[in-house]
This record gives C-alpha cells, structure tokens and sequence, in this order.
C-alpha cells in the first residue's frame, strides 16, 4: 500500500498565497493514478488545514502504520527562528508559528513505514535536514527517509504563474518533461 498526504495553504490572515493549492491539485493528480491510469498512491488532500493541532494529527495518520510508502507534501509558509523551522498554520501567532520541522522528522523517523517521504515546497524548508538541538548543527535521518525541500534553510521559496517553482519542476520531472527554467550564479 501507498498513501500520500497532500496539503497546500493559501489561505493565511495577513499573508495569503495564490499557489499552493494549485500545487497540491497538480500534486495529488500526479501520484493518484500511473501513467496508464493504474492506482497508484491513496490520496488524502487537505487545503487551507486552518490549525496546527490538526496538521500535526494528519502528519502522525500519514506515517501510522506500516505501509510500503508514505508520503508527505506540503505547500504553504514556512518560518524560521533561532529555535527551527515550521510549517506556518494560518493559527500562527509570534512564538508559535506552526508545526515544527524538528517534529515532522521525529514522526517520519518513528514511522513504521518502509519508506517515509517529504517533500516541502515553503521558504526556509532546507531547515528540515539541518535541525539544531544541543548546540550541534545536524540532523538525524533514518533509513527510508527522504527529505526533498524547495530552497536551503535561509531561502525563500518562489511562486510562478500560479504554481511553485519548486513544485512545477517538480511534476515536470516526474511526467518525465525537461527544464524551462535557468539559473545561473
């Protein structure tokens, strides 16, 4: 079995977004089916998860079990501090922005799942592979765990055309589709 839990947030107070949901659309259509129409992932897609408590609860249902694959998406803030990173809510408030990135790990890495996936397309998202605990600068990625972020741990992520970068590369990618995008240093 594989399942996947797709959230994207636009709706956030004060700070909306415009792409996110149209990344958990292309998303979910992507692993929902093969190519040649065949089952491919169970899908749940939540949008605009308007609290922190129920997006850590979904989290925790994805990775219960002990499934061949499970798969985390998330496309929506995030927010970084001297403490981690987050996955901003639209709940947040100061000092308390959301789910932690150090807690999404923690759940992937105690998951029972073969293989446990993220993918976070949300700025500062590099975060998750560098969680500071202690004083030390590293972060602990079990076997089976694979982390694909859209930007390093001081970046912002960016929206294009309705769609994030990331994500649009992304699907482009995995359709089988090349690059339209260039960047040089």
């Amino acid at each position: 079995m594989r399942k996947a839990l797709v959230v994207g947030i636009d709706n956030y107070p004060g700070c909306p977004l415009q792409g996110c949901r149209n990344d958990s659309e292309a998303i979910e259509d992507l692993l929902a089916n093969n190519e040649n129409g065949d089952p491919n992932f169970s899908v749940f897609k939540k949008d605009d998860v308007p609290t922190k408590g129920e997006l850590r609860e979904h989290i925790r249902k994805c990775f219960d079990g002990d499934c061949e694959v499970a798969l985390f998406y998330y496309s929506g803030h995030g927010y970084i501090d001297s403490v981690g990173g987050y996955l901003v809510t639209p709940d947040y408030s100061p000092n308390d922005w959301g789910v932690s990135l150090d807690e999404v790990l923690t759940i992937a890495n105690q998951s029972k799942c073969r293989e446990r996936i993220i993918i976070l397309d949300s700025c500062y998202s590099g975060q998750m592979g560098n969680i500071k605990t202690s004083g030390q600068n590293t972060a602990v990625i079990n076997e089976g765990v694979t982390i694909l972020s859209a930007c390093r741990e001081f970046e912002t992520s960016m929206e294009i055309d309705g769609h994030g970068v990331f994500t649009s590369l992304l699907v482009e990618a995995l359709k089988g589709g090349r690059c339209r995008y260039h960047w040089s240093n």
